[in-house]
């Protein structure tokens, strides 16, 4: 079981993270933030936690590598690599602007930490499959994470992806599904049922947890637990809220993609402030 010091030393940097996105808004104006604030404590438990990585070397041959299928979120990933040192904060008051290195989508050729162009649906959990699959290949002993969206479920690709993960036994691969349970267009049971997801993944031969994706303990405790069997590819189900954090905002469709206002930005700064220095009181 985790060190209920560290858990709230994550915490607070996830809360700090949520602060980050926020200054990226602020910058632009706008921005995919429903789903950045979902899987904000997903991200930053791997990156300050389980990852094994170094911000000054990027390209370390036998990092561990994270892919963010769900490329629309990356937000959550800037705003955990400018916390964990790959690049300067300031660069994330470029967000929005023209030639930022921090576009609307994940580019692997413009900021260190990124490992592959992201944001088509569908795509991140085969090139992750790929990755681990060379991985084993080549006797390394590095693991790969990615991070996929409920509302990306339906893509086919993903399906294929997890056929190929189970065949060839990536038990160095591992899937959080980040299960907000909502996407652009309403609720994703609506749109295209997938449930029941742990059931269908179990199906293809995969190992599966379901976790709380908002708390950082059961995150850790997944996390200390991979692989879950050995020759089994590893998914961990993550109930989240989508927004999670943004008072006004939690749960709600609408701010799957938000166009800020001054008044409620201010607010969530605000909000977010507070629960900093009240965790960092209670540490």
């Amino acid at each position: 079981m985790a060190d209920r010091v560290r858990i709230l030393e994550l915490q607070i940097l996830a809360a700090k993270c949520r602060k980050n996105i926020l200054r990226m808004v602020r910058s632009g104006g706008h921005g995919h933030i429903g789903g950045a604030l979902s899987a904000i404590d997903i991200i930053t438990a791997l990156y300050f936690e389980k990852m094994h990585i170094d911000p000054l070397h990027p390209k370390m041959e036998d990092r561990d590598r994270f892919l963010l299928s769900a490329g629309h979120k990356c937000l959550a990933q800037y705003a955990v690599l400018a916390e964990r040192g790959y690049f300067d904060k300031a660069v994330l008051d470029t967000y929005g602007n023209l030639g930022s290195v921090i576009p609307g989508h994940p580019d692997m050729h413009k900021l260190p930490g990124i490992e592959a162009n992201t944001g088509s649906l569908g795509h991140g959990m085969a090139i992750a499959c790929g990755m681990a699959m060379a991985a084993k290949m080549d006797g390394k002993a590095f693991h790969v994470y990615s991070v996929t969206g409920d509302g990306e479920l339906p893509e086919g690709s993903n399906w294929e992806a997890a056929a190929a993960a189970a065949k060839f036994k990536l038990d160095n691969l591992t899937i959080f599904v980040d299960n907000n349970h909502l996407q652009i267009s309403g609720d994703v049971t609506e749109v295209m049922n997938m449930e029941p997801i742990d059931k269908k993944f179990m199906d293809f031969g995969w190992a599966v947890r379901v976790i709380d994706g908002n708390n950082m303990e059961e995150i850790l405790d997944a996390l200390e637990a991979l692989p879950f069997e050995k020759g089994k590819p590893n998914m961990i189900l993550c109930k989240t809220i989508k927004a999670k954090g943004l008072s006004f905002g939690e749960n709600n469709a609408a701010f799957h993609f938000w166009d800020a206002s001054e008044e409620l930005l201010c607010q969530a700064e605000q909000e977010l402030d507070t629960y900093i220095k009240e965790l960092e009181r209670i540490g």
